[in-house]
């Protein structure tokens, strides 16, 4: 229903214009996963000049054989002025994504530009564990200890790689294949700490970066004290914030200290890169 809502929005926009049609994206937010991407879309998605996709496609990573006839038919409706875009976290871990898209824009001589959302890579990892201790409560079914999910062994504390949870926070080594097939000038990282405390900040260089004017700004958003996050809100003061939903600003469970220390030092070299390559400092914990 939601969804509908938010096609029904979408297409609204553009409604007096003769060549109202779908279209590939201008913009597509990549990652990362547990960083904001859904918050970040429905807050962009209040700009005149924006339209958005009201789901994940998961078009590079999974419904590629599909073809791109399909994945222009998931867009929302939008004029030439409009951007389209659409957001699929995953797509910033896909080995296969950066080319696949890269020969998408050669195939019909478009730009795509790339947005990317970090954040501290020992929180990210949390709150992913979060979501996956709340869907297996849904579901009823035991969920194994964060430190089962993210050390090799126990007893050696050694951190896996490979894991799951801590792979999506090398953010150094999947950017370095985005950049085979593109410049860092066409990506665009937004601070996910900062979108959560300060999000007007974020958003106002995410829309320059869209080469668009800044009309989401400190007006549209209003801090809810019991979810604690901001909330978007149209700038009339008789229209209600709109909130993400309740499975957002769930509680985190309290990990280990030696668990927490043991990540630090193992993202640190990773994060440090990831620095250079953007040449911006996060400030992430170490």
């Amino acid at each position: 229903m939601k969804q509908a809502e938010q096609q029904a929005s979408n297409d609204t926009k553009a409604v007096d214009s003769n060549e109202l049609r779908k279209r590939l994206p201008n913009a597509i937010i990549i990652g990362s996963k547990k960083c904001g991407t859904r918050a970040l879309l429905k807050q962009l998605g209040f700009h005149s000049r924006i339209v958005t996709a009201g789901r994940e496609i998961h078009f590079f990573d999974r419904n590629f054989d599909k073809g791109y006839n399909w994945y222009r038919d998931q867009m929302p409706l939008s004029s030439p002025e409009e951007l389209t875009i659409e957001k699929t976290p995953a797509y910033f871990i896909s080995k296969k994504t950066p080319e696949r898209l890269y020969n998408m824009e050669k195939k019909f001589s478009i730009y795509v530009k790339f947005i990317v959302i970090v954040r501290d890579p020992v929180k990210r990892a949390i709150s992913d564990y979060a979501q996956g201790l709340y869907r297996a409560s849904k579901r009823k079914k035991e969920k194994r200890s964060f430190e089962e999910k993210i050390f090799t062994s126990p007893n050696e504390r050694k951190v896996n790689k490979s894991a799951y949870f801590i792979r999506i926070g090398l953010y150094a080594k999947h950017l370095r294949k985005w950049l085979r097939f593109f410049n860092l000038s066409q990506i665009h990282f937004v601070n996910g700490e900062q979108l959560i405390s300060r999000p007007w900040e974020e958003l106002e260089a995410v829309q320059k970066f869209l080469n668009i004017s800044v009309e989401i700004t400190k007006e549209n958003f209003w801090y809810n004290s019991t979810k604690k996050f901001y909330c978007v809100k149209e700038k009339e003061a008789d229209v209600m914030p709109k909130c993400l939903g309740d499975t957002k600003g769930r509680k985190h469970p309290d990990i280990d200290h030696t668990t927490v220390s043991a990540l630090r030092k193992f993202y640190k070299p990773f994060n440090r890169e990831f620095y250079k390559i953007v040449k911006r400092d996060f400030g992430w914990p170490e």
